[in-house]
């Protein structure tokens, strides 16, 4: 129980919910436990009139009828508050389930990219749905049904004690055993549910992966063998499965046994006790039998709700893990304030942590508000991790970056990330509309914006010929779009932003060269005002800017203008022939 304590703090918000429920149970007992009473008491007249039948067999009749209606009313009152105490604590186990879901989807949000790195997206997916689902078990029917069978065995104990403490002794043999078996199949449950859920975790992570991937697994032919694996990853779920089953199914039957006990215990001993003497009443057995039968669903139910806990537990267990992490990136001020856009790297070293790999070594540049700034170099030199930097998906630890003077994480990061525009060279779209893919940044732009920012990416006429324009909705992470619509899709959105600083990763590689000269054009028109910087491998993307970088193996080997650059012998003025020479050719 030690991980499901992280859930009190939802008790504890819910109190009124929980504690009225309580209060509903309560009742609701102690209604039902007037039927064994009104039972008993009918019993006793119809023996005493068999043995005296002198009686007023009218009487009788009239008192036997007011005893079902009592006990008619009993039942029905019984059975409102039932519904009342459902619906307050198995609403309260929705809240809660919507409070939990809410803070780890913001926790996800809150972590840093090495988390995204180490963890696979079916692992997070089924940790926020089936590990959220098992809790919220717990907190609604596990803790419901607790609360009605410790209050149910407390009140029939007592009523039964006040007729008869030694039948009430007897009647109880059975429970330490019960206890037994609970202890011993509740901590079975608990080994066999965690298996079970991480490799449900396995599975889940299997098919995203699959389906997010089913165009290269179809261009390979590789059906059949992926089909195999999942066979695999099936099988041993389903064997995982049947295995937690199995312990749950022993539950049942365990507990409807020691109830049938208890019967026989109460009909053997209240029997002798009668004709002893010790039991005035023979209603008194038939009461005792009704009071044990009331306790048949509590004590079977306690196998279900140990199931339930552990269950929890286990997932509470995994959630728990996620909810403790520390994000690394972490916003170490409140306060507003505006980003102007000037930026200097100062001696900036990079490694990253989860391979160790060093990036960048000893960068050193700066920008002034206004100027652009092109990063060239092979596959690997860093310029990605520049740009990465900069919006703070990592921290540094050798050398510093500044922004506007000050040092990066020392700025709002909301604001710092709220004033940039990126375009990564991965452009990744919603399965939505490609006009609200455009608006991700800025929800309330008009029409209007939206296709001036299209045009300015130069894919205003690609989308008119589309059926639906740009309610077209798409599928997938942009599928129906191809490389360079989706490029110039995420540039429109970085645009539509007007942000003062804009970063555009390597993303125009997918465009034909016609087309990234019109989108240059407008863009070092559009970004006269504003701190640029553009990752790229084509030096028609950098020629124009103020001042150009190039990197290689994390190390800047030259830096200047298009023509100082074009002046001095190596990989700049090399790459401009070579690309050049390719032009002309085509």
């Amino acid at each position: 129980m030690k991980e499901l304590q992280y859930l009190n703090k939802y008790f504890v918000k819910y109190k009124y919910r929980f504690l009225l429920g309580i209060f509903i149970t309560i009742v609701a007992q102690i209604f039902s436990l007037f039927i064994p009473q009104l039972v008993s008491h009918g019993i006793n007249m119809i023996y005493a009139y068999v043995k005296n039948p002198t009686s007023d067999i009218g009487f009788i009749r009239k008192e036997l009828l007011i005893i079902l209606g009592l006990i008619l009313g009993a039942t029905i009152i019984a059975g409102v508050l039932t519904f009342l105490m459902r619906q307050t604590l198995i609403v309260m186990s929705r809240y809660v389930e919507f409070d939990l879901k809410n803070e780890v989807f913001q926790q996800y949000e809150r972590l840093s990219q090495y988390f995204y790195k180490n963890n696979r997206t079916g692992d997070l997916m089924n940790r926020i749905s089936e590990d959220v689902g098992k809790v919220r078990m717990y907190v609604g029917p596990a803790v419901m049904y607790t609360i009605n069978t410790i209050i149910r065995f407390v009140i029939v104990i007592i009523y039964m004690y006040n007729v008869s403490p030694q039948l009430t002794l007897y009647t109880l043999l059975p429970l330490p055993l019960l206890s037994y078996f609970i202890f011993k199949l509740s901590k079975e449950i608990n080994i066999r549910s965690t298996l079970y859920q991480e490799n449900l975790s396995t599975l889940s992570s299997f098919t995203q992966e699959i389906f997010s991937g089913i165009r290269v697994i179809k261009a390979y032919a590789l059906e059949s063998q992926q089909h195999d694996k999942f066979g695999e990853l099936s099988i041993e779920s389903r064997d995982k499965n049947m295995k937690l089953a199995y312990v749950n199914a022993l539950f049942g039957p365990l507990m409807i046994l020691l109830i049938g006990l208890s019967n026989l215990v109460v009909i053997y001993f209240g029997g002798m006790m009668y004709i002893n003497g010790t039991i005035a009443n023979i209603g008194t057995i038939a009461e005792f039998i009704l009071y044990v039968n009331m306790l048949t669903w509590p004590v079977a139910s306690i196998g279900w709700v140990s199931s339930l806990v552990q269950e929890a537990e286990a997932s509470q267990k995994r959630i728990n893990e996620f909810l403790k992490i520390e994000p690394e990136i972490k916003n170490h001020t409140t306060k507003e304030e505006e980003i102007h856009g000037t930026i200097a790297f100062k001696n900036v070293s990079y490694t990253y942590e989860d391979t160790q790999i060093k990036a960048l070594k000893h960068i050193s540049f700066e920008i002034k508000k206004g100027e652009t700034l092109a990063i060239l170099g092979k596959t690997g030199s860093g310029k990605s991790t520049i740009l990465s930097l900069l919006c703070r998906l990592y921290d540094i630890k050798e050398g510093e970056i500044l922004m506007d003077g000050k040092p990066l994480h020392t700025l709002n990061l909301e604001c710092l990330r709220n004033s940039i525009g990126i375009v990564p060279q991965d452009a990744f779209l919603f399965s939505d509309s490609i006009q609200n893919n455009i608006k991700f940044g800025k929800e309330t732009a008009t029409d209007e914006e939206v296709r001036e920012a299209a045009k300015l990416a130069v894919v205003h006429d690609n989308i008119m010929q589309f059926k639906n324009q740009y309610d077209t909705v798409l599928g997938e992470r942009g599928i129906t779009l191809s490389g360079g619509q989706k490029q110039r899709v995420s540039i429109a959105r970085a645009l539509l932003k007007n942000p003062d600083i804009l970063l555009f990763d390597d993303c125009l590689s997918a465009v034909d060269t016609e087309t990234e000269e019109q989108i240059l054009t407008n863009l070092f028109q559009f970004c006269q005002n504003k701190t640029t910087i553009i990752v790229s491998h084509r030096v028609s993307s950098a020629k124009n800017a103020d001042k150009i970088i190039i990197l290689e193996d994390g190390e800047i080997i030259q830096q200047g203008t298009h023509f100082q650059l074009l002046n001095e012998e190596g990989y700049y003025k090399e790459l401009y022939w070579k690309q050049l020479s390719e032009k002309e050719l085509s």
